[in-house]
């Protein structure tokens, strides 16, 4: 008897997943998942190769390749039964039937930056998880043409960077400042950059998109619908499916722009200089951006003294002849000077906000971190809406000095572009109103769960003395910047008690038609998270 070819090929992909997973495992809902993925990936792209258990010697090297707090690197951390890294989008669609079919949990990893671990850890009791990596899947292809570029999610923002300026010295993207981060979290939550008071954020900047929902069918946007395309750019995708790729529009930049850095000790006035950028950031020309950035520093005038110091960085989408009176007028507190002032191309300018030395090649955008991350950490966010007094500011940083030392904070401006968009014409809410977001970036070196709990309750007493001054009823906070500790006293109520709390925090309003997608598509929410939409 003639055995048909296509029985052959799945017979022979079946027993070459068999064998490569041979002795590796004796849980039987693992081994249906197994004997199930050759049914609905490509035989062309063997996902045998894309398998990673436990047992297998490379698990943890691919398991620690994308995490980068050690936080998350500790024996007691919770660990996938197997990590699928995706070769082919025949392999995500797999993944996801078979997980579906067989009981399994499943988290979603782009590039591996997520603040608290959430798309490789799961901390949902009695739950057995795998992971579904996407970083082989980063193809890009920029058409300058009609302006735009498919990115796939595994993509880091350095190599789409790179890309666009391979094609073009005058368009860019506003993405984030550091060049590692996966597209896919990046996009999907909202990601901002030095731009973004020209351009906005990079869901305003989204065209289209591919998804693997849960049925395993890849959707556009056309197929997806305006709601579900309209809860992915924002809304965060891994709560409505996997998203494959992303279609983007190009922004054109002019070719020559200009950075500068000024750093302001507070015995050269820093207080009141970062005191009255909160008055000048938010209303400049909407083609400059200036962050401010304080931290502890050893004191340069007195021996054995710590102080504070200001790091003022910005970014002027035009040349430094235009820029030089403009900040004169309207901020000569900064004392910025020509000295200070560096003109170059935009793409160099992402090395720059990325702190590589001046002179670095752009091709360093592209490199992958290879070395385990050098500390712990912890992250928080605030908004805020009316200039914090001088003297808040003088004990803000006092406490910093004298309890903070490990904490810095980020002052990043709104205004310009980000007031002119509705808080509803995507999830992202954080709009006009918004003077400036702050983020809390806590870490430590020392090992062990006692240096731990003491920094997160550093970081948490921090966040907790700066209530009076930032927004309130919700008190806003950047989904990118997922924090653990919101709701966290609510979690022995129901789901959807619990994402109220969260889901307010991140997605203000937005969050109960985000809930009306999220039952609309995965009614039985198979893609969930710890901070998930959940279905009604």
């Amino acid at each position: 008897m003639k055995i048909p070819s296509s029985t052959l090929v799945f017979t022979l992909s079946v027993l070459s997943l068999s064998i490569s997973i041979s002795c590796a495992t004796s849980n039987p809902i693992l081994n249906d998942f197994f004997q199930c993925l050759p049914k609905y990936s490509n035989s062309s792209y063997p996902i045998s190769e894309a398998i990673f258990t436990r047992e297998n010697t490379n698990f943890q090297s691919v398991l620690l390749s994308y995490i980068r707090n050690l936080r998350h690197c500790t024996p007691t951390t919770p660990k996938p039964l197997v990590i699928v890294t995706a070769k082919h989008e025949s392999h995500v669609q797999a993944t996801v039937m078979c997980a579906k079919q067989h009981g399994l949990h499943m988290r979603i990893r782009s590039g591996g930056h997520d603040y608290e671990g959430l798309s490789f850890i799961s901390y949902i009791s009695n739950t057995s998880y795998i992971v579904l990596d996407m970083f082989y899947l980063r193809e890009i292809d920029v058409n300058i043409a009609d302006e735009s570029a498919w990115v796939g999610s595994g993509a880091i923002v350095g190599e789409l960077y790179y890309s666009i300026a391979e094609k073009s010295k005058v368009h860019a993207f506003p993405g984030g400042v550091c060049p590692s981060v996966g597209v896919g979290g990046l996009f999907s939550g909202g990601g901002y950059g030095p731009t973004m008071r020209e351009f906005g954020l990079t869901v305003d900047n989204i065209v289209d998109a591919r998804l693997v929902n849960v049925n395993g069918t890849i959707l556009d946007r056309k197929s997806m619908g305006e709601d579900l395309f309209w809860a992915i750019r924002g809304g965060g995708g891994a709560s409505f499916g996997v998203i494959l790729s992303w279609k983007i529009k190009l922004l054109q930049v002019p070719p020559v722009v200009t950075v500068f850095r000024i750093t302001k000790t507070l015995e050269q006035g820093a207080t009141d200089v970062l005191h009255r950028w909160q008055y000048v950031a938010p209303n400049l020309p909407k083609e400059l951006f200036i962050r401010a950035t304080s931290k502890v520093q050893n004191s340069t005038t007195e021996a054995g003294k710590k102080t504070v110091e200001v790091v003022f960085n910005g970014l002027y989408l035009g040349q430094r002849e235009n820029l030089l009176p403009l900040v004169s007028d309207s901020f000569p507190e900064l004392g910025l000077e020509q000295k200070d002032c560096f003109e170059m191309s935009w793409i160099e300018s992402t090395l720059f906000f990325s702190e590589y030395a001046f002179g670095t090649p752009i091709k360093a955008l592209v490199k992958r971190p290879t070395e385990p991350p050098p500390f712990f950490f912890k992250g928080k966010s605030d908004y805020v809406k009316q200039p914090i007094p001088k003297e808040v500011l003088k004990s803000i940083f006092e406490k910093m000095i004298n309890r903070y030392e490990s904490t810095h904070m980020q002052w990043n401006p709104y205004g310009g572009r980000m007031n002119e968009i509705s808080e509803s014409e995507t999830p992202f809410p954080h709009r006009a109103g918004n003077l400036f977001m702050i983020q809390y970036w806590t870490y430590w070196m020392e090992k062990g769960i006692e240096s731990t709990n003491k920094y997160l309750k550093l970081s948490r007493n921090l966040y907790g003395s700066m209530t009076p001054y930032v927004s309130k009823s919700p008190r806003e906070v950047l989904h990118n910047y997922r924090d653990l500790d919101i709701g966290s006293n609510m979690l022995n109520q129901t789901s959807i008690e619990h994402a109220r709390v969260y889901g307010r925090t991140y997605f203000k309003g937005n969050f109960e038609r985000l809930v009306r997608v999220k039952s609309a598509v995965d009614p039985q929410n198979f893609f969930k998270h710890e901070q998930s939409i959940p279905p009604l």
